[in-house]
């Protein structure tokens, strides 16, 4: 590594302040510093606070986080394409198939991103910033397997200047990045974010009675065509396919690495114990959906709402959202009491837009992004009342 430190010290000079690459400095600051600490120290006298947290370690934690998701989402959109297509593959053309499809998106991704990142830090001359390590990652996991790589890149460009630029850069946006590039596809393309996109591509055609909907399709399709969702699932070509176990496990269509519970709880995990992400959160998110779905159980008016409360904490992206997304640092609430009313208020949004909403048949989505808006105006109230209370308590 000493000979990568000297190259970066030889060319320093060309990007100080008189060099002839002066306006590209934070771009240089900020590769040097991926692999090596800062030459910048703080001053020698006073106190300092110092401690091994910053931005990068943050951002490296999550993406370790979600590599159980990464690698299970590649493994999974290969057996989804190997199901439709009725042929019988190993696990290595499982895993071969779905590399092809999923590390261009991902490619893609971190070269558009970065590359719009890099453009704003050389126009406004600000340093670079680590935000993108993450959402550069995330942006593919919440997309579906067969979605357009210029779909991915014009999602990211509008995720990058809208969701954050335009406030100030990372730690100032107000959306959640990796969401807003989703719902910019959601609304822009959706024809091309639903239906087979999710498993099926190549040339071979899909097989006679294969469909590769989500269960939440199917709920919205039991809701306007007036049959049971129980019955219709159990009644699927794969009759195990929407078994409660498959739907922990992660093995049916969705997006990239929305589907498995369990490796959001794997990520969860990481997260709770290196204190990255916030367990109130998680925890506040599951269980208003859990209440909501068993409030929807005693009106029953359909069988969407009749399905067992437990099916909407293994359904769609709720758990990749609520271990991902809702526990963004910069969007989320930053109260403590805000945390568990934040996700609270995020798992309720979610089962309400789910069964009430059937065009909307993900909800997460739409209920990070619409608490996101009013986290600040939660931790206000959350201030605000610690503050009456305590002048109630104060004596002269």
């Amino acid at each position: 590594m000493k000979f990568i430190q000297k190259a970066f010290d030889s060319i320093k000079p060309n990007f100080e302040k008189g060099g002839k690459w002066e306006k590209f400095h934070t771009l240089y600051e900020g590769h040097r510093t991926i692999l090596f600490a800062p030459d910048i120290t703080t001053n020698k006298t006073g106190a300092q606070i110092r401690d091994a947290g910053d931005l990068k370690r943050m951002m490296m934690t999550v993406i370790i986080a979600l590599i159980p998701c990464l690698i299970f989402g590649i493994w999974n959109t290969g057996h989804q394409h190997f199901i439709s297509t009725g042929v019988d593959a190993t696990t290595l053309d499982k895993f071969l198939i779905g590399a092809t499809k999923v590390i261009p998106i991902i490619i893609v991704s971190y070269a558009v991103g970065l590359g719009t990142e890099f453009t704003f830090c050389v126009i406004r001359q600000h340093p670079v910033e680590e935000g993108f390590l993450v959402t550069g990652l995330l942006i593919p996991l919440v997309m579906p397997p067969a979605i357009p790589l210029w779909q991915v890149a014009m999602a990211t460009v509008f995720a990058v200047i809208i969701g954050k630029e335009v406030f100030g850069g990372t730690g100032m946006n107000i959306l959640n990045v990796a969401l807003t590039a989703r719902a910019f596809l959601y609304f822009a393309y959706p024809s091309q974010i639903s239906g087979e996109v999710w498993t099926y591509f190549g040339d071979v055609p899909p097989v006679d009675g294969y469909s590769g909907a989500t269960i939440l399709a199917y709920g919205a399709s039991a809701v306007a065509n007036g049959t049971d969702l129980m019955t219709d699932l159990a009644g699927h070509w794969q009759a195990d396919m929407f078994s409660f176990k498959n739907m922990f496990m992660g093995i049916m269509p969705g997006s990239i690495g929305e589907t498995s519970v369990l490796m959001c709880l794997i990520g969860a995990l990481i997260l709770i114990v290196t204190r990255v992400g916030s367990w109130k959160i998680i925890v506040s998110v599951f269980a208003g959906a859990w209440i909501m779905g068993a409030a929807f159980n005693l009106i029953g008016a359909n069988s969407f709402m009749a399905m067992p409360a437990h099916y909407h904490l293994v359904i769609g992206g709720l758990a990749f959202g609520a271990v991902f997304m809702a526990t963004d640092p910069v969007s989320a609430a930053q109260t403590e009491t805000g945390k568990w009313i934040y996700g609270f208020l995020i798992g309720i949004i979610t089962v309400i837009i789910r069964v009430i909403n059937p065009a909307y048949p993900e909800g997460i989505m739409l209920a990070i992004l619409f608490m996101n808006v009013f986290a600040p105006l939660i931790d206000f109230y959350v201030v605000d009342a610690n503050k009456k209370r305590r002048l109630k308590r104060a004596t002269i």
